[in-house]
């Protein structure tokens, strides 16, 4: 589990294709000053498995082809910034809300409009994602915890403190970028258990 809270931005150093697979090295000093093989970190939102920590700071992970199609990772290469963050402590404060790194859909970057202290910025929504998200609700955005500021029938704006624009890859996304979304898993769950409760009923 993840809490949307951006520990840095990483660069990806390597990128190997394996057919149905990709071996990405990613660089990240802070993530890996205390990481081991098996542990989770995710990348721009996309919960991965350290295969190996390197002496350069880096370190391995494998990504599937399901990932890679579903999720910005596909287009990630040499020279890419991602966010990184690990996965969160039993005993840490949850400071954005539970992420998953379960990538639900991806969207793009329809408008970026700035204002003295922050940034209004824009996303297209997928459809079938639209229902999982209310205006003031939480939303994961390349890894990033955010709240929803304004939503629309396939949109969504997030409002970018100066801290977030600066310490997260958002503030750099141009009009047209990629972006991970991944909803807040508690509307999924109660959208099932309440489908459940109509089939019981019948």
């Amino acid at each position: 589990m993840f809490t949307g809270i951006v520990e840095e931005v990483g660069e990806v150093v390597e990128k190997q294709d394996l057919g149905d697979a990709a071996r990405l090295a990613i660089r990240g000093p802070v993530v890996t000053s205390d990481a081991g093989h098996g542990d989770s970190i995710a990348v721009n939102g996309v919960c991965l498995t350290v295969v190996e920590v390197r002496a350069d700071g880096a370190f391995t992970t494998d990504v599937m082809g399901e990932t890679l199609n579903r999720s910005s990772l596909g287009a990630a290469g040499v020279g890419s910034r991602v966010n990184l963050e690990r996965a969160a402590a039993v005993n840490s404060r949850l400071g954005g809300h539970i992420v998953q790194g379960h990538v639900d859909g991806t969207g793009h970057v329809i408008a970026r409009t700035p204002s003295e202290h922050w940034e209004v910025v824009r996303i297209a929504l997928p459809t079938a994602l639209s229902r999982y998200v209310v205006e003031k609700g939480s939303i994961t955005v390349d890894g990033v915890s955010l709240t929803v500021s304004a939503i629309g029938h396939d949109w969504f704006e997030v409002s970018l403190i100066p801290t977030t624009l600066d310490l997260t890859t958002l503030g750099r996304a141009e009009v047209g970028t990629r972006v991970n979304l991944e909803v807040d898993v508690i509307a999924k769950y109660v959208e099932r258990l309440l489908g459940s409760r109509d089939d019981d009923s019948r």
